[in-house]
Order: C-alpha cells, then structure tokens, then sequence
C-alpha cells in the first residue's frame, strides 16, 4: 500500500485537565504488566516472561470510558481524512493507559496482524476485524521524563532485520503535553528505553475490515 503521511499530529490539543484526570482516574484501576501478541491471557511461565520483556517492558491499565472515547474519535477522524488514508473503520479496542517507568520500552513493531481476530462468537463486533489505525496520545509533558523517545520506521519489514538508523525517524510532534500521534497499524515503530521520570501515554486502536 502506497501513502504518503506514515504519521499525522495534533500539537497540544488534549487540555492539560483531562491529561491529568486520565492518569488519576487510570493510576486507580487495576495495573496489569503489559504483553505482546501470542501470550493471551493466561499465566507466563518464568521464562516466558523473560522472552517477552526482551522486546516489551512496562504496566498497563485497560480502560473502557465513554468520556475518552468521545474526546479522542474526532482526532481520529480528522487525521484519516487529513492524511489521506480514508481507511473504513467501526470502532474502537480498549484503550491501553501504559506508564513507561524507569528503564521500560516497547521494541520495534507494528500493532496489525496478518490475519484478522478470530473470536468464538462471530457476533463479537471485534470477529474478522483487523487494526487499522494506532492513535498515541501523550499524557506527560516531554520534559516531565528523559528518554521513552517514539520512533518510526517506514520500510515495510521489522526493522531488527536490517537495522539501518537512516531509515529511523524520531516523533519530537508527541513531545508536549496533550500531543496525539495517529498512523496506520501496520507502521512500525517503538517506545525507547526510559532513563528518569515516567512517560504516561494512551494507546487507542480502530478496527475494521482487512483491506481489499
């Protein structure tokens, strides 16, 4: 697929009120450490947790609000036609609050998969659906951590394979606080190590059909 914005931003948009009503609502819930794709839900055995915090490292809190949902959809929206990608899509997964802690990241990777999500009930709104597009909204100031940088690779291969730096661009548009981050899921990117403070962020992913 040919596109040519791998990314669209709005600068400072979210008020600083709901990014902070956001982490105080979310540091309440229950924290779980987050997982990659293939784990599910059950119980890791000791190495398979080391094996996934080689390439993922941090705690998570899922959260289903409408009054999220309903400040974030219109970004969406307006970054998917601005952009010019016009994907089709239906609804929202849950959204992901992540706290990125001292020496925690995200490796390299994308958030779609090759083939779409296979739930027991095929009425399930999520069955044969796939992502479509990653929104990644900063909830802390970029002063507020050092580290935790959000960067982008667009070649359409993981980047652990052949890992040229010039083909790397880092997301400085997510810096200020209320910043949000839209692009399709099959981009990949990654989270960098944090090495001071904690990085609070949203992750939201859209659904739809597979492309044709």
């Amino acid at each position: 697929m040919n596109i040519s914005n791998y990314y669209w931003y709005f600068s400072g948009v979210l008020t600083p009120r709901f990014c902070d009503d956001v982490i105080a609502y979310a540091n309440k819930q229950k924290e779980v450490m987050a997982r990659t794709g293939g784990y599910g839900d059950r119980k890791l055995k000791e190495d398979e947790v080391k094996n996934m915090q080689r390439k993922r490292k941090s705690d998570l809190v899922w959260l289903n609000d409408t009054w999220i949902y309903k400040e974030l959809h219109p970004y969406v929206h307006e970054a998917n036609k601005a952009a010019g990608w016009n994907f089709d899509w239906e609804r929202s997964e849950s959204c992901q609050f992540t706290k990125y802690k001292l020496n925690q990241y995200y490796d390299w990777h994308c958030d779609s998969w090759d083939r779409p999500y296979d739930r027991k009930d095929p009425n399930h709104p999520e069955h044969g659906r796939i992502r479509k597009l990653s929104m990644t909204c900063q909830l802390t100031d970029g002063s507020e951590y050092k580290g935790g940088e959000l960067e982008f690779d667009f070649r359409n291969y993981d980047p652990h394979m052949r890992d040229e730096s010039k083909h790397r661009i880092q997301c400085k548009e997510i810096l200020p606080k209320g910043s949000i981050i839209v692009f399709p899921s099959f981009v990949w990117h990654r989270v960098k190590p944090v090495t001071s403070g904690t990085r609070y962020s949203l992750v939201v992913w859209h659904l739809g059909r597979p492309f044709r």
